[in-house]
């Protein structure tokens, strides 16, 4: 099956199905009801927690309701909860009330700190704005933990990528990585087909058709999106259930810009940026309505301030990710800039094999700043792209979820072994290393 094929089927199915959400801990449940609320009972929680958006000193917390209501996180360094803090979802003002999910971000934290968390919601009545109640409150008795980011941290990562809902795939992936437990995972876009309602978002994001349902419940994750990341009228607005990452981590200039992100994890500094979509905003099967271009060119400012931070500056190791590839050894591979509809007969496809705007706007400031490697997706094959005189950074493409041939998924693991950056290389299909890389420090 080609690649285009396989996308084809996987949004046809992800249409037709619905998973129903299961609980995987059971609740503490307090209720408070009256007769016209009574038909709203059942689990409130309908999954375990995802860490999003590791950091420093904040990490972000989501997981699906079934009802109307109000999440928080209580949060202690005690593993036994003791003196913990409880954040409620929303910020200031108001909390935020909605029945799909809940999105906690917890902030104030300490770099390279274990903290232990729970995570509860109240179901709410609302019947206007001088009309509401808690009916109950539910609690998932289960203490999870996590540890933040930062010089001192533990410098080892996982990343997948093009998992597309294809669940036997995912699983396997997931489960490599519960083995291998890094600090962080790197989601490196394509999570998601065309999605048109949240509810299959849930799905793939917080109840997973996998054996482990909190496999990002102590792992934190991060998100660089792939092109099918923004298509469908959900995806639009996918930060619904993948919240953006902290304001204060970017200046007001750059507060549009809520998935790129710089991290120092040990002696790795990572850098988040998103490709946006593989075809050109003026291709007439989206009608105007994407903004690619204007975007990838704002990501510019973003990169040469990250670049210049003091602990990403500093550190050893530089590694970037990005969904498309920034280089492709076929002349014949689209390159992603045939304007205005993506097509021309030196290539073979119509849509993007890698992108050359990308490459042109931020590579120059990656290899300046000594990046060795820059590690993408989108193809659904392995393929690792060693440096050359000119171009100094090397490019890992991580494998597709197609479980066929040499379209098999990966699992790639960095982390730092004396002085130097080693990355493994896993098929999950076999469960066999397939690639050892190694690089000195910059």
């Amino acid at each position: 099956m080609d690649r285009r094929q396989f996308i084809k089927n996987t949004a046809a199915l992800t249409a037709a199905s619905v998973v129903s959400p299961q609980m995987i801990h059971a609740g503490n449940v307090t209720e408070n009801t009256t007769p016209a609320d009574s038909a709203r009972e059942g689990k409130l929680i309908t999954s375990a927690p995802m860490l999003q958006n590791y950091a420093a000193t904040s990490m972000g917390v989501a997981f699906a309701v079934s009802d109307m209501a109000n999440g928080f996180v209580k949060i202690s360094q005690n593993q036994d909860m003791s003196d913990s803090k409880t954040v409620k979802c929303g910020g200031y003002r108001v909390t935020d009330m909605n029945e799909d999910v809940m999105l906690v971000r917890l902030t104030g934290l300490k770099p390279a700190t274990k903290y232990y968390y729970t995570i509860g919601a109240d179901r709410i009545s609302y019947k206007g704005g001088y009309d509401m109640k808690i009916l109950g409150t539910e609690e998932d008795p289960r203490i999870y933990s996590f540890t933040t980011a930062g010089k001192e941290a533990t410098a080892h990562f996982c990343v997948i990528n093009d998992t597309h809902a294809k669940w036997e795939a995912f699983g396997l992936a997931i489960n490599k990585i519960a083995a291998l437990s890094p600090s962080c995972v790197i989601w490196n876009g394509d999570a998601t087909n065309v999605e048109e309602t949240i509810e299959s978002q849930k799905n793939i994001f917080l109840t997973p058709s996998i054996d482990r349902k909190d496999y990002a419940s102590e792992i934190p994750y991060l998100f660089t999106p792939g092109n099918h990341d923004s298509r469908g009228m959900a995806n639009r607005h996918i930060e619904k259930v993948l919240m953006f990452r902290q304001m204060e981590e970017r200046s007001s200039r750059d507060w549009d810009l809520g998935r790129n992100f710089a991290i120092r994890m040990g002696d790795i500094a990572m850098i988040g940026l998103d490709t946006a979509e593989d075809k050109m905003d003026t291709n007439p099967i989206f009608a105007g309505l994407f903004n690619s271009a204007q975007y990838r060119e704002a990501q510019v400012a973003w990169l040469k301030d990250a670049l210049k931070q003091k602990e990403i500056a500093s550190a050893p190791f530089l590694v970037a990710f990005c969904h498309i590839p920034l280089y492709d050894p076929d002349s014949k591979s689209n390159p992603g800039d045939l304007a205005p509809a993506d097509k021309h007969p030196d290539y073979k496809s119509d849509y993007a094999h890698w992108q050359r705007t990308c490459s042109q706007l931020w590579t120059p400031l990656l290899q300046k700043a000594g990046c060795q490697l820059i590690i993408t997706a989108h193809q659904h094959s392995y393929r690792f792209d060693a440096p050359t005189a000119e171009r100094k950074w090397a490019q890992i493409v991580g494998g597709g979820p197609e479980m066929k041939g040499n379209n098999y998924p990966t699992v790639i693991e960095g982390k730092v072994e004396g002085k130097k950056l080693k990355i493994n290389v896993y098929d999950v299909m076999s469960d066999k290393k397939v690639a050892e890389h190694f690089f000195e420090a910059r």
